[in-house]
């Protein structure tokens, strides 16, 4: 049986219920769905067989919800996700028959972002942008944007490229003295190392492998495997990462272009110029990094939201460009 089209636009199979009056163009509700008065739906969805979308429901553009997926009370989806089928979300942290909570604790998934079939997305997380949730995992905490997460509790597996669908590569450790990427200038360095009866030594200068006079420095160490850190970019500041013991992963993004370094030897730093983001995850129960900056701490420095940043560094190449065809 084919869809039907409405005066507001968008199509509706006859077996399904909608309530709602706050449809978007071109949306597909199919057989058997049902959205009640209040829910809001954006344009260009495909609502799939067996939905169900409760009241104070919020669904962004261009999303798809697969089949067998009920939408609870404050559930908030962004534009152009992906719910695969049988993915099950719930808006109360500790639910009792007959006892309602006054208001459904909330969950967002911010623009862009995966669930895999038969995931559990526990109430009062929110789900980051492009990140993907595996097919079977159990979402506690947060999803950092990008992020790709797997498991009972979900832990962060690895994370996406720029290109949607491919895992972000992994850069080889660098061979020659020092490696420039094409991730907003981070540059990978070989520090000198020198072994003999006597032990080891490993030696930067500033000016050769550090490309910056540091102002503090601080030890990240006794990480809990599965977790991660930095999650942010600063305005102004450089930093040089070096893992002295253990291994620990270190995502770079630039906005356009996404790479993972895994630092595994200690004669190996990177150098992090001012907003490139950078999570630092993946590490051994013995991890033991450095982080050397330019800068002392100041919180007005750091950029913690991921929309946030890829606005600035999207304003900043269009800056850049214009510059550079003004120069011409």
């Amino acid at each position: 049986m084919t869809l039907e089209r409405t005066s507001g636009g968008w199509f509706r199979h006859p077996a399904a219920i909608v309530e709602s009056s706050q449809i978007g163009e071109r949306t597909r509700v199919w057989a058997f769905a049902h959205v009640l008065p209040g829910a809001r739906v954006g344009a260009d969805c495909n609502i799939c067989d067996h939905v169900f979308v409760e009241n104070e429901v919020i669904v962004g553009d261009r999303v798809t919800v697969k089949c067998g997926v009920q939408l609870w009370d404050g559930v908030t989806i962004e534009d152009d996700v992906f719910i695969g089928p049988n993915a099950t979300f719930t808006n109360d942290i500790f639910p009792r028959s007959r006892i309602q909570q006054k208001r459904p604790t909330p969950t967002v998934l911010r623009r862009g972002a995966s669930i895999g079939a038969n995931a559990t997305v526990v109430c009062g997380v929110t789900i980051g942008a492009n990140a993907m949730v595996g097919s079977g995992a159990v979402v506690t905490h947060n999803v950092p944007a990008n992020a790709i997460v797997v498991g009972n509790p979900a832990f962060i597996h690895g994370y996406v490229a720029v290109e949607k669908g491919v895992q972000a590569p992994e850069t080889a450790l660098p061979v020659e003295p020092f490696q420039t990427l094409a991730v907003g200038g981070v540059t990978m360095y070989r520090l000198p190392e020198f072994a003999d009866l006597r032990g080891g030594l490993v030696v930067g200068e500033i000016g050769k492998q550090l490309p910056f006079e540091p102002k503090r420095f601080f030890v990240v160490h006794a990480v809990p495997t599965r977790q991660a850190r930095g999650e942010h970019a600063h305005r102004n500041i450089h930093q040089f990462i070096v893992c002295l013991h253990g291994e620990c992963s270190v995502v770079i993004d630039d906005g356009f272009a996404r790479q993972e370094i895994r630092l595994s030897e200690l004669c190996v730093g990177v150098h992090v110029p001012p907003m490139v983001w950078a999570v630092q995850y993946k590490f051994s129960p013995d991890a033991l990094v450095l982080v050397l900056a330019s800068g002392i701490y100041d919180a007005a420095e750091y950029v913690r939201d991921y929309d946030e940043f890829i606005a600035l560094a999207t304003d900043s190449r269009v800056r850049g460009m214009e510059n550079t065809d003004s120069a011409r």
